[in-house]
């Protein structure tokens, strides 16, 4: 009995020794998690005083990378760092050699993290040029990734004739130059030409003297497999105004109500940011635009706003922050180098039908946005 009972006590023991060792793992697992997170948020970190709380976090990023970051002055960290700040107000540059240096104010916040996002242009830009006997005609793409021109060659006549330079080509890209999209022949007078982009910026709508042509703006399009368009000129222009209208209907609706109205009667040379998250505009009226996000997201923008809207005031509305930014001020003009939004019927629960008529051509002339 005795050997029953001394062997019962051994196990009791070893399972409480197991609990509590399950117990005391458990409880420092979590505590280390407990503190990694609050390191992560900035509510913890080590200093030469020992452990200090409620820190926020400035996140340096810069394009180009490896750039100098300074804190109220003081040389702190590279680019593409976290930096830990007591939550206050501190003045940020971020320099680079060979580039214009970014300054902005910044408000720190405990546990929020604050991203820069600098971009920082160069100094001298490249000087590198497109041909040597001059360009004419020049047009940018709706998605203000490509130019058009057109250049004409004294010694080489092939080479007259339009060209397309990718803007956004990348470093990795085998075509990193201009492409040439048609060549000028007798029977093709490019220099008198007039050119219309697509909304998706892949085609051009080629009018000559002689004929109209339908060009694709990525290769070099033979003359002659190209046919005559011009008894379809209406149509194309039409389908176009139309997929801009469709286009612009669904980048708006990404937007708030108030931006919406603003944008489409009370404003004029409206265009979309390439990630269709910020709205360029002119105001035609005096307007304010009310608080939309309350209370204003954490850690977003601290540049001043103006959210009261004089007649002939450039803005950047940003939807992601709310945030309206002024830009500087333009005497208001109108006529046919006016851009107003097709999508006037954004919350609409369907899209109209748009009529085909010939004004579609001045439209699209002066929209550069879709």
């Amino acid at each position: 009995m005795r050997m029953v009972s001394a062997y019962n006590t051994s196990m009791r023991l070893s399972v409480n020794k197991g609990v509590l060792y399950t117990a005391v793992s458990a409880a420092i697992i979590i505590g280390g998690a407990l503190v990694a997170i609050q390191y992560a948020k900035g509510g913890l970190r080590v200093t030469e005083n020992g452990w200090q709380r409620d820190t926020g976090l400035l996140s340096a990023n810069s394009f180009p990378t490896g750039a100098q970051v300074k804190i109220n002055g003081r040389l702190a960290a590279a680019t593409d760092q976290t930096l830990y700040l007591d939550p206050d107000t501190y003045e940020v540059e971020i320099s680079k050699d060979g580039y214009q240096p970014w300054y902005k104010t910044m408000i720190i916040e405990k546990e929020l993290v604050t991203q820069t996002n600098a971009l920082l242009f160069p100094i001298a830009p490249s000087l590198t040029t497109l041909t040597f006997t001059g360009v004419e005609h020049i047009l940018p793409s709706p998605d203000g990734q490509k130019l058009l021109y057109y250049t004409a060659s004294v010694s080489a006549e092939r080479k007259k004739g339009l060209y397309v330079l990718d803007l956004a080509s990348s470093q990795f890209s085998l075509q990193k130059g201009p492409r040439q999209i048609i060549e000028e022949t007798s029977q093709l007078n490019l220099e008198q030409a007039r050119a219309i982009w697509s909304p998706d910026s892949t085609e051009l709508l080629l009018i000559t003297p002689n004929k109209e042509l339908l060009l694709q703006a990525d290769r070099l399009n033979d003359t002659s497999q190209l046919k005559d368009v011009s008894f379809q000129r209406k149509q194309i222009l039409s389908e176009w105004e139309e997929e801009m209208y469709l286009r612009e209907r669904q980048f708006m609706r990404e937007f708030p109500e108030e931006i919406v109205t603003i944008a489409t009667t009370s404003a004029q040379d409206v265009h979309f940011s390439p990630d269709k998250k910020r709205l360029l505009y002119t105001a035609t009226a005096e307007l304010t635009i009310p608080q939309i996000v309350t209370p204003p997201l954490p850690a977003s923008s601290t540049q001043p706003e103006a959210r009261t809207l004089k007649p002939g005031g450039i803005y950047v509305y940003d939807r992601e922050e709310d945030k309206n930014f002024e830009l500087g001020t333009v005497e208001l003009s109108e006529g046919n180098g006016v851009k107003r939004l097709l999508a006037e019927d954004v919350f609409e629960p369907a899209p109209r039908t748009l009529d085909a008529s010939p004004s579609s051509f001045l439209t699209l002339q002066a929209t550069t946005s879709a």
